[in-house]
């Protein structure tokens, strides 16, 4: 049995979340890493082989770099993106912004992201129906990423549109390949994005202020400042990782709990249980299904030879759910420990903005459950395609006030 076959290849699933699941059920018993000669990629399903695959960077390389055709809007975004470097570039990069983001730092953002959430929930105060996404999971962390890079917030409609556009299957013309359908995709994006971004880093290179794109066009590696253009898509990277993740996980975490009330009366009764329950909505629907990589050299993944030069698309969203690793992984336990899911990544990639991610994450949830008293969600909650966004992009809740 091959990925080729009806119905177990990607062209042929769908992008509804259930489907999608089955079919990584599917895979990871009957063949956890297949060839997809269609999409032309590999697929991988189970948990200790996307382990693998993100832990070594010297077999499994971020750079697509020689195999994406040129395009000037991509060129300059792809000079700063940290995701597809490898090392000794992705080092340099990621010195520069890890300071940033360390857990103690990150905590001193603690009153503004409470201050922030209160008033996102205030603006909403009374209504017996809000919209989740639109109301509190995406502004919410919109509103501390641009003020920790010294971005308008008020832009965060486009910066919405700019993450869909280049996250979803859609957006990926419907391949995962970096062809020339995909990187004319990307670059519609990138042509609106790369000067909004380089706009605001020459005005703080001529006119520093107290913000993150200030530090970095202060700071040095090695001797040496990142150029404007180095950092065109440095900055665009954290602006829209520095959202997108949380949003999914916000939106996540909420339909959760509206599925699972004994998991809210938990919380209400030991708060402390926050941060293992969102551990499991990580891990339960990881909010980006998949990451892909190449092969720098031929290699053995679960048993299959896989030539070098091939792409190799590791399912975190199957991983989080294998069998091998997670006792009933089709049920939501927001006591699961240990919780070694991959959601975040693995290896020299890991999320740099995951403890921001968290952070926020419990904020909002504690203050939910502090002021709603009752929610569930109502009708009409839409998804993203699960192959690429793995949560909610519209959901109408019900709610109570305390």
């Amino acid at each position: 049995m091959t990925a080729t076959e009806p119905g177990l290849g990607l062209a042929d699933q769908s992008g509804d979340a259930e489907a999608t699941l089955d079919w990584f059920r599917r895979m990871r018993a009957q063949e956890p890493v297949s060839h997809d000669e269609q999409a032309g990629v590999w697929h991988v399903f189970r948990y200790a082989e996307a382990e693998q695959t993100l832990a070594d960077p010297t077999v499994f390389s971020s750079d697509f770099s020689d195999i994406t055709p040129s395009q000037e809007d991509v060129d300059l975004f792809s000079r700063g993106n940290l995701i597809r470097k490898d090392p000794p570039d992705h080092r340099k990069l990621r010195t520069l912004v890890s300071k940033a983001f360390t857990p103690r730092v990150v905590a001193r953002l603690q009153p503004r992201i409470t201050a922030i959430t209160g008033e996102l929930l205030d603006a909403v105060k009374g209504s017996d129906r809000i919209e989740v996404v639109s109301d509190l999971a995406y502004p919410l962390p919109v509103i501390v990423i641009t003020e920790l890079l010294g971005i308008p917030a008020e832009d965060r409609a486009t910066f919405r549109r700019w993450a869909e556009d280049l996250v979803s299957p859609k957006g990926q013309s419907g391949g995962l390949i970096p062809n020339e359908a995909r990187v004319q995709s990307m670059a519609a994006v990138m042509r609106e994005m790369n000067p909004y971004c380089l706009e605001h880093i020459r005005s703080r290179r001529a006119r520093p202020k107290d913000d993150l794109i200030s530090a970095l066009a202060a700071a040095e590696v090695d001797g040496q400042r990142l150029a404007d253009e180095e950092m065109v898509g440095f900055v665009s990277l954290l602006l829209l990782a520095g959202h997108i993740t949380t949003t999914v996980l916000l939106g996540n975490s909420v339909l959760c709990l509206s599925e699972h009330p004994e998991a809210v009366a938990a919380l209400r009764a030991d708060p402390g249980l926050l941060p293992t329950t969102i551990e499991e909505v990580l891990r339960y629907r990881a909010p980006l299904a998949p990451m892909t990589r190449r092969t720098t050299r031929e290699v053995e993944i679960g048993g299959r030879t896989v030539p070098a030069g091939e792409i190799v698309v590791t399912w975190l969203s199957s991983a989080n759910r294998d069998e091998r690793v997670f006792p009933d992984p089709d049920r939501f336990d927001f006591r699961r420990k240990p919780n070694p899911h991959l959601s975040f990544g693995h290896g020299i990639h890991f999320c740099i903005g995951a403890p921001l991610a968290r952070l926020e994450t419990r904020i909002a949830l504690e203050l939910m459950l502090e002021r709603w008293s009752g929610f569930s969600a109502a009708p009409g909650v839409e998804f993203h395609d699960a192959r690429g966004i793995f949560g909610p992009k519209h959901l109408p809740l019900d709610l109570n006030w305390a």
